[in-house]
């Protein structure tokens, strides 16, 4: 039995459709369509790199951290009015700081682990918030001018492998076939090469100084920025708007410095960031094993090697610097892990 109520007749289906028809057309109202409306404000690809990096936590604490480090390494040897001059009547003092001497538990009194206090006992009256090294010399100071070298250093040498790597990179790529060849090929030589041996030859040749050790970091740290700039100039070389500046009588250096290498000024900038940590860490660890500039030279690699010495009687001479060391390139490494998300299109959420 069919229930009534689901039969419908071609006469039913006729008046339904006629009163459809029958209902007129309305346009969606200009504000409705303006409150629907989903859009922002256009940013450039260096704007949006920029928001997506102050939204990164980490990459901003290491910013923070670099900045301070920074700022202690220049304002950090005039805050107290000790020096780092030899002084053999304040030999390996233990750190002492003001107030924070009264706070129990805190080994900012002054006195060693015999409970030996040499402040007292010499009568000086100096604090020494880093305490002193063997020959007398105040750490505090010392660290924080060893933490301006060890930064000069690195950026020296970044903007070294700066330059020479893109030109390298940009002439191999843009060029291709035989030159590309070549100019490979005497990459995988100069590669093949370990940095400790290039080190050495050069400290034989040219004596133990920071100049020594800048440009033998130089010779290779430039073949990593290379490739990247070659690759990036053997995908962009064959793009329509390059093409078209050819066809317009565009010759191959405007080609190379004016269309092509401003769009890979993305990776550069990354390598670039990894680049003086890297070489703030070869410094360190060529300063380690006795290759660094010499005495009275210093730099956090240098202060880690004395103290090391010290290890222990007077374990403070190689812990402070290597602290500040392990902080100036971890926050190299959290500002670089920022910059890179940033500026790849892949990693962005």
């Amino acid at each position: 039995m069919v229930n009534e109520k689901e039969v419908y007749t071609h006469a039913d289906v006729d008046q339904e459709l006629s009163t459809n028809r029958a209902q007129p057309f309305v346009l969606a109202n200009r504000e409705e369509i303006d409150e629907e409306k989903i859009e922002r404000k256009s940013r450039t690809f260096w704007q949006d790199a920029w928001l997506q990096l102050k939204s990164n936590k980490a990459a901003i604490l290491g910013l923070v951290g670099l900045i301070l480090l920074v700022i202690m390494s220049l304002i950090g040897p005039h805050i107290t009015s000790n020096t780092d001059k030899i002084d053999l009547d304040k030999t390996s003092l233990p750190p002492k700081i003001q107030v924070l001497e009264k706070v129990p538990f805190l080994p900012f009194d002054g006195v060693d682990k015999n409970n030996y206090d040499a402040y007292k006992e010499n009568n000086i009256k100096e604090y020494h918030w880093f305490g002193t090294d063997s020959s007398g010399r105040d750490l505090f100071v010392r660290v924080w001018k060893g933490t301006q070298t060890s930064i000069l250093i690195g950026l020296i040498a970044a903007f070294l492998d700066v330059v020479i790597g893109i030109t390298y990179g940009a002439i191999s790529g843009f060029f291709g076939g035989t030159v590309d060849n070549v100019m490979q090929r005497i990459i995988e030589i100069i590669a093949s090469i370990p940095n400790l041996i290039i080190m050495i030859l050069f400290v034989v040749f040219f004596g133990p100084s920071l100049l020594t050790i800048i440009l033998a970091m130089s010779v290779t740290g430039w073949i990593g920025m290379s490739r990247i700039v070659r690759g990036q100039f053997l995908k962009l070389k064959t793009q329509e708007y390059v093409m078209a500046s050819k066809t317009l009588g565009a010759t191959n250096w405007s080609l190379i410095f004016k269309h092509i290498l401003p769009n890979t000024l993305g990776p550069i900038i990354v390598t670039a960031m990894f680049s003086v940590p890297s070489a703030i860490f070869f410094e360190a660890f060529l300063s380690f094993i006795g290759l660094g500039a010499p005495p009275p030279a210093a730099s956090l690699g240098t202060l880690v090697n004395d103290g090391r010495k010290m290890l222990m009687i007077n374990p403070y001479q190689m812990f402070v610097p290597s602290t500040i060391l392990s902080l100036l390139i971890l926050c190299f490494y959290l500002f670089g892990d920022g910059v890179r998300d940033a500026f790849d299109p892949k990693m962005r959420k």
